[in-house]
């Protein structure tokens, strides 16, 4: 379990430093196992805008450029990099910035120099550069609200620390932020930020037939309809920083949602195609030589001991685990499912191995998610669907079957 300082610190903020706050959570058996900042050390890298862009007289891959860094004049900067255009911002080391050591180990230092006879006066980097991503396919082009001047560490929170924790199976209440962060108030007796959960009003009554047909499989099935989403919005930075942090790649933006909520709040959801369905969604186990084509590519075949989500017609997903290639979201989609549900551990456990594939929300599922909030963490996504992607969303169908009874 990876995840960022800074966002374990919005729920829960004692007053330790990051090495007691590690000490804590390891004395309590939530296992630190390594502490590794986000950045490397660097200086005087701010956020630049370019202002002009012209090919270089003298080299066919070069452009000089003029460059915004709030110190009033611009810097001429010659720069090879093939997405250095007018109007984007882009980090920009300044004469006399040392940037993170390069293969031969010594920090490389900026100074004026000349490239092909035009005087260069810093330097501007990709994210490869400042050791933030190994992507050296051009420059770190940032948000356009950036503000120019601005020390890059402190426009992409760059001095934060990545804690990995190694959890033992019985500790899946911690496989989210906010578990971690809920632990880490008890510990310390600082404030825990609750989230609120505030219900999405619908817009519309249109809901999806779906029936539970093993209740050993699965205890609560919550989902609801959201049309006329934009799949093809693009992911806020903030998201796409955050997910990077918990060793999670930016895919789609509703894509980029749904894991959001997982590392969130330890929800593993699933989003369809809603047009894709054929009727309604029966949540049973597998019928022996029933086939699948998976997100990941690979096609299974199930038997009765592998939990499935099936339409009137085959099998759209394998339950807990991953979804289905039939009722996959794409550029086309417009109208979509999100589902939330509790699956019995034991019917998740050991399915994924079965095909030499594991994934998060089998992770998860297989050691025990929370079945009292598939609601809450449903309306947390749909708001986040609503804010990025747009739409109209439908009301709430929770169907319960069987629920783990509180001891007494």
């Amino acid at each position: 379990m990876q995840f960022p300082e800074s966002w374990l610190r919005e729920f829960c903020n004692p007053r330790l430093s990051t090495q007691q706050l590690a000490e804590t959570l390891t004395m309590a058996g939530l296992e630190v196992e390594e502490l590794r900042p986000v950045a490397p050390p660097f200086t005087k890298i701010v956020v630049g805008e370019i202002k002009t862009a012209v090919q270089h007289s003298d080299a066919d891959r070069l452009r000089v450029c003029q460059v915004d860094v709030g110190q009033g004049a611009l810097l001429n900067i010659v720069c090879g990099a093939p997405n250095a255009r007018v109007g984007i911002k882009v980090p920009c080391a300044l004469v006399g910035a040392e940037l993170p050591p390069g293969e031969d180990g010594k920090p490389f230092v900026i100074k004026v120099g000349k490239l092909r006879g035009v005087e260069s006066q810093g330097m501007l980097c990709s994210a490869r550069e400042l050791k933030l991503s190994d992507d050296h396919g051009g420059l770190l082009e940032l948000a356009a609200s950036a503000t120019v001047g601005q020390d890059i560490r402190q426009q992409l929170d760059l001095d934060d620390t990545l804690f990995t924790l190694k959890l033992t199976p019985n500790l899946a209440h911690c496989l989210s932020v906010y578990g971690v962060a809920r632990e880490l108030s008890a510990l310390t007796g600082a404030p825990l930020k609750t989230p609120a959960f505030p219900p999405v009003a619908a817009s519309h009554q249109d809901k999806l037939r779906v029936k539970i047909s093993a209740p050993n499989l699965c205890g609560r099935f919550s989902g609801r309809i959201v049309r006329n989403v934009n799949t093809q919005a693009v992911t806020p930075q903030w998201m796409v920083d955050r997910l990077a942090r918990c060793g999670q790649r930016s895919v789609t933006a509703l894509v980029d949602i749904s894991n959001y909520v997982m590392f969130e709040f330890s929800r593993p959801t699933h989003i369809f195609d809603l047009d894709k369905i054929h009727g309604g969604l029966d949540v049973r186990w597998g019928r022996p030589g029933e086939q699948l084509k998976l997100l990941n590519g690979s096609t299974v075949t199930v038997d009765d001991h592998v939990g499935v989500i099936a339409d009137d017609v085959q099998v759209e997903s394998l339950a807990g685990i991953m979804g289905g290639d039939a009722t996959a979201v794409s550029d086309a989609t417009r109208n979509v499912y999100v589902e939330a549900a509790f699956w019995w551990p034991k019917a998740i456990a050991g399915r994924s191995r079965r095909y030499n594939f594991s994934t998060e929300a089998g992770h998860r599922f297989e050691r025990g998610v929370d079945p009292g909030q598939t609601v809450e963490h449903l309306e947390r996504i749909t708001q986040l669907i609503l804010d990025i992607c747009g739409g109209e969303a439908g009301p709430i169908d929770d169907t319960r079957v069987d629920l783990p009874q509180p001891a007494p």
